[in-house]
């Protein structure tokens, strides 16, 4: 994995102030190091310059970047951040057209692939990406972004400049560029927040390339190419069939994405999901003579604490010995302090630029930096649940039929925290329910469902287009953060596209939440595994760690210059302070209940100051 970062004006001339760009490329790719400290370097040319940071995966001493390959008199350009899963067939079908490949690179194999197919052969690459290629000869700029957005890319127009970054930081380097939030920025982070609208870049101005895209930049302007998107088509395949074909696609997932010429790892909860992704990566790593090295995550005393409810059944301990046991492979379990993962809420907006999932996203952060002590790649069970329905709102009529994002079933809890003012400015409401009409009107219900399974459509694809994509980015941004790259087969193309259209009865047949991937997982699990009741990813109960949030957001409060004051509702904050708080009724998806409001706040009043936000009404 690595960072990407540039800029492109077709009318500039940036040579002839080489040092000041040069200066500015420089700054991209230092504040993107984290994501790729084992090499670096840019490039300047009259109309671009690309910079890049590498974290070296695939042929450790040919893949330096940005990468050129001269085609005739020109020369073409490339920065890349990603890993290809179908790179023989790509490689067969250039050598097909006698193409000199000279390295056992991706980033060679996509340069040379849009040489000779052009930008549309994007739509045949399997794999996690987002790049840039300048083309010399016609003065144009491509950015490409892969099917799910598993990997970031952001960008914004500063005096005709198009400038571009793997995270809005690097954006934030180019001089002029400077962060600030408007009405639709405010309500990003306050109505749908930690969820974004897809291509929402949140400051004023910035944009994401939205997933399954690519964009092209040239003198005549800017032209975005859909090359990808999920369709609804009837399914034909019989119970059995789906089962043996849905059994097939996750274990091809998996071992595809286990392609790495340094040692891998897998995230190991004791769940399904993780532990499928365990099982096939621990028989192929078998075949080979190897053992399979697994972490498990949890909070220091959580057992004295722990009290179970429907959105959190059991802990995961259990589940983790019997897996390591069923597997064994080479476990190391971790464990965060409350303290700890307190004091990395302030790093996790470092690492996204924005307020985010708070613990959940602080406390993954610090296990992915444990891990990658030892490994840079890891494999995890990642996004099972939004392709395989395993959310309660996929369940619950309520839910179902509620008209709005299931994961944020009422913005009250928000709201009542705000100032009225703000709250008569922003429209929060409306702006959510614009948010959800456009998203469902993207996707097409067949004639034959009814009103509950065109429900459960629209869900499902919610699901993929916000939630997962929520998730995917807390993924990617806690694991780069500390130069650990994290992969996740659940969200492969051809298997996320065929269980989307298998019909509700099948996936969840007998009533049996995530069925269809439980059957095609038989034989790889034991069945108390593989019939687990679904428990998310682990959080703390220590009432401690709520009094140690409440206590810090005081003390940020009570400095006068906190920029968090102006858009608050002091007295409700206060009176929310003082009461205990519901773990178990969550405001956003099913971890993010009462202290996590806190966390959130203190996210929010963190960003503001660090990046010098500015408040445009």
């Amino acid at each position: 994995m690595c960072s990407i970062s540039g800029f492109f004006d077709s009318g500039a001339d940036f040579t002839a102030r080489s040092d000041y760009y040069l200066h500015i490329l420089n700054e991209m790719k230092t504040a993107l190091m984290h994501r790729g400290p084992d090499d670096c370097d840019c490039v300047l040319m009259p109309h671009c310059g690309l910079a890049h940071t590498r974290l070296s995966i695939i042929d450790l001493t040919g893949g330096h970047q940005p990468m050129q390959k001269q085609y005739g008199d020109y020369h073409y350009h490339i920065v890349y951040n990603g890993e290809i899963y179908n790179l023989p067939l790509l490689r067969e079908r250039l050598l097909q057209r006698n193409v000199t490949i000279e390295t056992s690179s991706d980033t060679e194999i996509l340069l040379l692939s849009f040489l000779t197919f052009g930008a549309d052969f994007v739509r045949d690459v399997d794999g996690i990406f987002a790049f840039a290629i300048y083309d010399e000869r016609h003065n144009t700029l491509s950015l490409f972004r892969d099917s799910f957005g598993v990997k970031p890319l952001f960008y914004t127009i500063h005096d005709g400049t198009l400038i571009f970054s793997s995270e809005p930081k690097g954006c934030l380097c180019f001089p002029g560029v400077n962060a600030a939030l408007d009405k639709d920025g405010l309500n990003e982070i306050l109505s749908l927040g930690p969820a974004r609208n897809p291509g929402s870049g949140v400051f004023m101005g910035f944009h994401e390339l939205k997933p399954g895209t690519y964009m092209t930049c040239s003198s005549y302007g800017m032209h975005t190419t859909t090359y990808f998107r999920l369709e609804s088509h009837p399914h034909f395949d019989s119970y059995e069939e789906t089962v043996e074909k849905t059994s097939f696609l996750i274990q091809d997932a998996i071992r595809r994405q286990m392609v790495s010429d340094v040692p891998i790892c897998t995230f190991l909860s004791g769940g399904v999901d993780s532990s499928v992704v365990s099982a096939v990566c621990a028989s192929e790593l078998k075949k080979k003579g190897s053992r399979l090295t697994t972490f498990s995550f949890d909070f220091k005393e959580n057992n004295k604490f722990f009290k179970a409810n429907s959105f959190q059944p059991s802990q995961d301990r259990p589940y983790v010995d019997k897996m390591v046991a069923f597997l064994h492979s080479d476990h190391h379990y971790l464990e965060c302090s409350n303290t700890r993962q307190a004091d990395l809420l302030t790093r996790s907006v470092d690492a996204h630029d924005l307020p985010c999932m708070v613990d959940i996203d602080s406390s993954l952060q610090y296990f992915c930096e444990e891990v990658s002590h030892s490994h840079k790649v890891v494999l995890t069970g990642e996004c099972a649940d939004e392709v395989f329905g395993g959310y309660p709102w996929f369940h619950r009529e309520d839910m179902l039929s509620s008209g709005t994002f299931p994961w944020t079933p009422s913005l009250e809890p928000r709201k009542a925290l705000l100032s009225p003012e703000l709250i008569d400015v922003l429209h929060m409401d409306d702006y959510v329910k614009k948010s959800y009409n456009a998203a469902v009107s993207e996707i097409n219900v067949l004639p034959e469902e009814n009103e509950t399974e065109t429900n459960r459509r629209q869900i499902g694809y919610l699901n993929i287009r916000y939630f997962m994509q929520t998730l995917l980015n807390r993924m990617d941004r806690t694991s780069m953060y500390s130069g650990l790259e994290a992969r996740v087969p659940f969200a492969d193309r051809t298997l996320v596209e065929y269980v989307f259209n298998i019909p509700w009865e099948m996936k969840a047949k007998g009533g049996l939440v995530k069925n269809i991937l439980r059957h095609a997982s038989e034989g790889l699990l034991p069945d108390e595994i593989l019939y687990r009741k679904k428990s998310p990813y682990p959080k703390t109960y220590n009432p401690y760690y709520e009094t140690l949030l409440a206590g810090r957001l005081q003390e940020a409060l009570s400095d006068g210059n906190s920029p968090l004051k102006e858009l608050i509702n002091l007295p409700a904050l206060q009176k929310f302070l003082n009461n205990p708080k519901d773990y178990g009724a969550p405001w956003y998806g099913q971890l993010m209940a009462g202290p996590q409001m806190i966390a959130y706040l203190l996210q929010i009043d963190y960003f503001l100051r660090k990046y010098k936000v500015k408040i445009v009404l």
